[in-house]
Order: C-alpha cells, then sequence, then structure tokens
C-alpha cells in the first residue's frame, strides 16, 4: 500500500548536510556502507545498502565533485582476504550508477594517492576495504590523517557503521570539514524524529530473542509510546516474570525483575502492554520438527515456543489498527525456518497495510520484510541494526558528533 500519511521531522539534527557545502571540482570522502550480504561465489545477494547511497553519489557527481568512495565488508581483522573485497560492490554500484567506477586493490598507499590526484569532475573511485588494516578498527590517528590528504571535504552517509568508533567514521572527521550524506540524514530524522515527536498513537513493536538487547530501546520510549507489543524470544521473559511456566522456551533469568520492572512503568503510564496469547511449539528448532500450536499458559516442559501462534497475529493486528507511528525491531519468531516464520510476515503485512508512518528498525527485521513480500510498502526500512538500536536508545552517535555543527 505503501501508506505514508505521516513524514518525518525535518531538522533534527544540528550538522552540516551535503547540501550546505560548494562541492564542485572537489574531491569528497564518502564513507559508505557496502557492507552487503555475499555468498560463497562472492556474488551480492542484497544490495539496498549500495542502493541507498545513490542519492548521495548521483548529487555528488551532478555538481561536478570528485567521488572518493570507502567501506568495510565483514570483519576480515586486519588482513587482505579476497572474501571480503569490495570488487563485487564495484561492479554493482557501476551497473546501477550507469557510470565507471574505478576500483583500486587497496585504500591506502602512492597508487591511491596518484589516481586521486588524476580525477576529473565526475570521477568515482571505490577504495579497497577498509578493514584490510587494523588501523580502521583501532582508529589510528596517522591512518586517519593519511586517508583525510585525499580530499577536500568528508562526507558520512555510512548509517549502519556511525556507532563505531573507527578511523573513517570518527577520525578522518578530525582533519577535514565534514557533512552528513542524504541516506544518513534520512536515517536520522525517520528513527530519531518518529521516537521523539510521533504522530499518535505510536506503536513500538518488539521481537528478537533476548530482552537484554532492548533494555534501552524500552527505557528510552517507556514515557514516549501509546501501545507496546512484544515478541520473538524476548516474550518469554516477560511471560515468566508474570508467573507463567514457559517449557524450555527462551529465557533470561537475570532480566526477571527488569520485566517485571519495566511492565509496571510502562502500565502505570497508561501504555497498553501486548504479549503473545498463544505460539507455535517445538522440541528443537530444526526443519521437519514437529510443531503444535498452544496457549502461552500451556507450554509443555521439553518444549519450547518459536513463533506466536494465530490468536496473537490477530491480536496484534488489532493493536495496530489505529496506529498512525508504527515502530518494529526484531521479529516475533525464528522465521529463518518455514515452520516458525508466520507470525513474522503476518506481522509485517500487518505492518505494511496500516495507514501509518511504518518504519523498521533494521537487523533481522529488514530481512523479514523483504522475505515477506512488503518492503515496497513500508514506509523505512533502516538500513543499520546496532546504529538504530543505540539511536532508539537516546544513544548519541559517535559518527554523528564527529560531523561539523551547523553555526
Amino acid at each position: 500500500m505503501g501508506n505514508n500519511l505521516s513524514v518525518p521531522i525535518k531538522g533534527v539534527i544540528n550538522k552540516l548536510s551535503l547540501r550546505d557545502i560548494d562541492i564542485k571540482e572537489k574531491r569528497l570522502f564518502i564513507r559508505a556502507d557496502f557492507n552487503v550480504p555475499i555468498d560463497e561465489n562472492l556474488n551480492i545477494t542484497d544490495d539496498r545498502r549500495i542502493r541507498s547511497t545513490l542519492p548521495t553519489i548521483n548529487y555528488a557527481v551532478d555538481e561536478g565533485a570528485k567521488v572518493i568512495l570507502a567501506s568495510h565488508l565483514g570483519r576480515p581483522k586486519g588482513s587482505t582476504d579476497k572474501r571480503y573485497s569490495l570488487g563485487s560492490a564495484a561492479k554493482r554500484l557501476q551497473r546501477l550508477i550507469k557510470k565507471e567506477v574505478l576500483f583500486l586493490p587497496d585504500c591506502i598507499g602512492p597508487k591511491v594517492e596518484d589516481a586521486v590526484s588524476k580525477m576529473a569532475e565526475g570521477d568515482i573511485i571505490l577504495l579497497e576495504n577498509l578493514r584490510f588494516h587494523e588501523e580502521e578498527t583501532k582508529n589510528s590517528e596517522e591512518f586517519s590523517k593519511s586517508r583525510a590528504k585525499l580530499a577536500d571535504y568528508y562526507v558520512n552517509d555510512a548509517f549502519g557503521a556511525t556507532h563505531r568508533v573507527h578511523a573513517s567514521i570518527v577520525g578522518i572527521p578530525k582533519f577535514l570539514p565534514s557533512v552528513a550524506g542524504f541516506l544518513l540524514l534520512k536515517e536520522i530524522e525517520y528513527l530519531k524524529g518518529a521516537v521523539d515527536n510521533p504522530v499518535r498513537p505510536f506503536v513500538s513493536i518488539l521481537g528478537g530473542a533476548k530482552v537484554s538487547g532492548k533494555i534501552g530501546v524500552l527505557e528510552n520510549i517507556k514515557s514516549k509510546v501509546d501501545k507496546v507489543i512484544v515478541g520473538g524470544g524476548m516474550a518469554y521473559t516477560f511471560l515468566k516474570a508474570m508467573g507463567y511456566v514457559v517449557g524450555d522456551s527462551l529465557v533470561e533469568e537475570d532480566m526477571l525483575d527488569f520485566a517485571h520492572n519495566i511492565m509496571k512503568k510502562l502500565i502505570s503510564n497508561g501504555i497498553k502492554f501486548y504479549l503473545p496469547v498463544d505460539c507455535i511449539i517445538a522440541q528443537s528448532c530444526d526443519h521437519g520438527a514437529e510443531t503444535k500450536i498452544v496457549p502461552v499458559q500451556e507450554i509443555p516442559e521439553g518444549w519450547r515456543a518459536l513463533d506466536i501462534g494465530p490468536a496473537s497475529v490477530k491480536l496484534f493486528t488489532v493493536a495496530l489498527s489505529n496506529a498512525k507511528t508504527i515502530l518494529w525491531n526484531g521479529p516475533m519468531g525464528v522465521f529463518e525456518i518455514d515452520a516458525f516464520s508466520r507470525g513474522t510476515f503476518a506481522i509485517a503485512h500487518a505492518v505494511a497495510d496500516a495507514y501509518a508512518l511504518t518504519i523498521v528498525g533494521g537487523g533481522d527485521t529488514d530481512l523479514a520484510v523483504n522475505r515477506a513480500g512488503v518492503s515496497e510498502s513500508v514506509s523505512f526500512i533502516s538500513t543499520g541494526g546496532g546504529a538504530a538500536l543505540e539511536l532508539l536508545e537516546g544513544k548519541n552517535l559517535p559518527g554523528l558528533v564527529a560531523l561539523t555543527d551547523k553555526k
């Protein structure tokens, strides 16, 4: 349906953006996030992160800048590893942008400096994986300085890495005027803008395995949302905190007090709090395992809940029906296995069909929305898992802090 009932709040950060500077004939060091999934044959299986950076790259090219792109891919641990080469990303980018992209076999050294010195307006270079050098993740000052010497301006368009204290995220901005790219701005505007200034009713859907991974989000949104829906493995910590017997379902024993207390706070704030009322159970998380649908009060010993059941889907769908802003982070079950995917996919459809601003907060949830076939009907899908979580927790992202302030 593509229901964009509302638009994100503009101007939520006081940082310079790409539009604030004159970039004609200037060299731009654009930190992109091309950390895309690649199969065993080194083929890209999902290029959304590359496509998401195209508005920034196209604008820079159209304005006559010289574009130097840099990214990481995977965790090569400071050594050259062909499995993590950005060569595939260079080919995909060239196909998408319909313009030559010069791919360099390193991100540092005389050959890089020579290639940059020969650039003309509108040229594009993609450097090899920054993490082939351990100085990147160690935030080496010398490594940052050497990258900064390549350019006149630094542009951060790598939201998915903006929570990292790495050389290309916080080091280079110390030595260059530094601005936000269009993807970074869009991410901040949607995620921060929606939470801080939501059109109401505002519903947050939280899933995934563990409560401990969502503590900060729950604390930050407890006075901002109208409804909280909890699914996934984390729901069973809440259910056990309420006194339910949940069989062998995932429970974080050390989170029981937190779960009890945060529920109490939410409800005392007048926030409606929803947990599953039924679930799909099995004795193992394997393909072909025997499954049953049971109420959450009737999970037997030796069985574990691996997805929400049909009654929970109906309950959650009704709870979403009058929402004007929906923020979803975390699947409802082990959706990678068909037998435990229906709950997550049903919620994906309910979110997509809602007449609301709908935001999916990165991580596994974006994969679930894509597999459900509704990604085009969601207002915004974040490209960052960890960065999105930290922003939703109300934390300052180091890479954002590092950018140049507006005067």
